[in-house]
């Protein structure tokens, strides 16, 4: 059975969550376009730490047969982008989220408050 959207969403917003990640937002974009279903926003410290939360957003997430299909930025860590199809993960360092501010850009989405989520400890398995 296939891995539901939300639920890969939820896992990896709780992945950067334990990998402290700064400012994590899953936004439901599945009514704006095609490319994706949700977007998981976050921030790291500096570029070691934005290359380490990558890491551990592929390595847990390929635990429960999840596999990237493209990943972006990460040599120079300033945005990483984890294609994961319906779910794309973006990790900023500070400077460059407020640049983008993909928040935004995609105001027209639906924020999904990670904090008030009742199973944040989502299992995928």
């Amino acid at each position: 059975m296939d891995k539901i959207p939300k639920e890969i969403a939820l896992q990896a917003a709780k992945i950067l969550d334990e990998k402290k990640a700064k400012d994590i937002v899953i936004l439901d974009i599945s009514r704006l376009t095609v490319m994706a279903d949700f977007f998981v926003i976050a921030s790291g410290n500096n570029a070691i730490h934005v290359r380490a939360l990558a890491d551990e957003v592929e390595e847990k997430l390929s635990l429960y047969s999840i596999f990237l299909r493209g990943k972006e930025g990460y040599k120079e860590a300033r945005w990483v982008l984890l294609d994961y199809g319906d779910v794309i993960i973006h990790i900023f360092n500070e400077p460059d989220r407020e640049y983008y501010d993909l928040e935004r850009l995609w105001a027209d989405a639906v924020s999904i408050d990670v904090d008030s989520q009742e199973d944040f400890s989502y299992n995928i398995s």
